[in-house]
């Protein structure tokens, strides 16, 4: 791993009271959070070990560990967040080890991991086909990686009902609509754009699926060198 790794994030980073706001406001999203976990966990043998990149304050991987014998790491950027993650995993008696990292330096041995997932962060990282590089480093062969975010060409009026349906408050769910328009969104990718960073990358190619405002992407180590999945 090279020491001249750029700054992971865009922007000023989510640490102090951004974090804690952002925890907050997520919590909004506990079903998402849920569903998703329990999809993971009907694909996943038992005793799988599993990554989640950017967790946040830990809600997915949390929710994972609840469902099944699995050995669970998060890696996150943000000092506020790992210490979030740590207190609500401790709260919630789930196993995780919340560390904190870079996605395109991961402190990680290659095919350490079975699964790994994203979920409304890689639209943020500086070096994206860098970190989808060290999730294919850290992937044992056969293993999975799994990007859930933000589509690039999602409608405002989508986006609005999205934060309007998720019963945030007046000023909660102000603050996460001008979150969307004025970063998100700008942020974000297209389809395209996924695929083609791809092809940059080591995993060659992926699959994209719609997923209310934004998709799933998803990317396969082949069990057999230089073979590809369509």
């Amino acid at each position: 791993m090279s020491s001249a790794t750029a700054k992971g994030y865009k922007g000023a980073g989510m640490e102090g009271w951004t974090a804690r706001w952002y925890a907050k406001t997520r919590q909004n999203d506990m079903e998402s959070f849920r569903e998703a976990a329990q999809r993971a966990s009907e694909r996943l043998g038992q005793g799988s070990s599993v990554l989640e990149v950017a967790p946040g304050p830990g809600f997915f991987s949390i929710e994972l560990a609840k469902r099944g014998n699995f050995h669970i790491t998060g890696l996150d950027i943000s000092r506020t967040m790992v210490e979030i993650a740590n207190r609500n995993g401790n709260k919630a008696g789930a196993k995780v080890d919340f560390q904190l990292g870079n996605a395109s330096a991961m402190p990680f041995g290659g095919e350490s991991f079975d699964f790994v997932y994203c979920s409304a962060a890689f639209k943020n990282f500086t070096e994206p086909v860098k970190a989808l590089n060290e999730m294919h480093r850290v992937l044992r062969p056969g293993g999975e990686a799994l990007i859930a975010d933000l589509c690039k060409d999602a409608p405002i009026e989508e986006i609005d009902r999205y934060v309007s349906r998720s019963g945030r408050g007046k000023l909660d769910g102000w603050l996460t609509k001008m979150a969307f328009r004025v970063l998100l969104l700008k942020r974000a990718y297209t389809k395209n754009d996924f695929q083609r960073m791809a092809r940059e990358s080591s995993f060659a190619s992926c699959t994209v699926s719609a997923e209310g405002i934004g998709f799933e992407v998803r990317f396969w180590k082949p069990t057999v060198a230089g073979a590809t999945r369509s």
